[in-house]
C-alpha cells in the first residue's frame, strides 16, 4: 500500500484485517533457518551490542517492542503486535515522497537458553508487499566469550512495479535499515559493542529487510 499521508491507526487495521489471510508471496517459508533459496538478494547485519546476560535481556525485550524498527523513517504497526508464528504487522516507510505500507506474518519464533542463548523471530511478505521473501531478527548470547549480538538475515526480490524500477534505490534502502536498525538496537540496550568488541559483520554486509520501506 502506498500513501501521500501517514495512514491512520484504522486504515492499518483494515489493511491488516485484508491481508491476514493470504499466503506468502514466496515457496521457501522458513528457509532464514537455513539456507536462502536462489534467485533473492541475501543481506546480512551482525553487531555486537555488548557483554552479558543484562545485556541480551534488554535486547531480547527490545525485539518484543519492535524496538528495532524505531527509525524515524519506518516504523512496525502495531508496535505492540505479539511476537508469536500467524501474527501479522505492517511495516511503515517513507522514501520518495511516498508512505509505503508493507504486510508481513511471523512465520517462526526462536527462544533457546544454553551455551548459546538466542531470542528472535522471522516474518515474511504477504501480497500486501512492495518485496518477496522472508527475514531475520535474532539476539545471541554467547556464554563462553559473554558476548551479546544483533543480527539480522534476509532474501529478497521485488515484487511490484515499482519496486523493480527503482531496485537500486530500494537495495540502498534496505542496506540503510540494517545499518540504522543496528544503531537502534545498540541505544534501546545502552550499548556502544561492549569493550572494542563491537563493530558490525567483518564481512561488510549490510542488512536488507524484506520488510519495511520499500523492500
Amino acid at each position: 500500500m502506498l500513501s501521500l499521508r501517514k495512514p491512520s491507526a484504522d486504515a492499518l487495521k483494515r489493511f491488516l484485517e485484508a491481508q491476514k489471510e493470504l499466503p506468502f508471496t514466496y515457496e521457501a517459508v522458513g528457509a532464514t533457518a537455513g539456507s536462502p533459496p536462489a534467485g533473492y538478494a541475501v543481506d546480512r547485519t551482525r553487531i555486537r551490542l555488548g557483554e552479558g546476560e543484562e545485556v541480551f535481556r534488554s535486547a531480547s525485550a527490545a525485539l518484543r517492542r519492535w524496538e528495532q524498527f524505531d527509525l524515524g523513517w519506518v516504523e512496525a504497526s502495531p508496535s505492540h503486535t505479539p511476537i508469536r508464528p500467524g501474527e501479522v504487522v505492517a511495516v511503515m516507510g517513507y522514501a520518495l515522497g511516498l508512505w509505503w505500507v508493507n504486510a508481513c506474518r511471523i512465520v517462526y519464533t526462536i527462544g533457546d537458553e544454553g551455551a548459546v542463548s538466542r531470542f528472535g523471530f522471522t516474518y515474511g511478505t504477504l501480497p500486501g508487499h512492495v518485496e518477496s521473501g522472508e527475514e531475520r531478527f535474532l539476539v545471541e548470547w554467547d556464554r563462553g566469550t559473554n558476548a551479546v549480538w544483533y543480527d539480522i538475515i534476509a532474501f529478497s526480490r521485488p515484487n511490484h512495479l515499482l519496486s523493480r524500477v527503482g531496485y537500486p534505490v530500494v537495495r540502498r534502502l534496505q542496506k540503510r535499515f540494517g545499518r540504522d536498525s543496528a544503531a537502534a538496537m545498540l541505544r534501546a540496550t545502552g550499548g556502544g559493542g561492549g569493550g572494542g568488541g563491537g563493530g558490525s559483520d567483518p564481512t561488510g554486509r549490510a542488512g536488507g529487510p524484506t520488510c519495511r520501506s520499500p523492500g
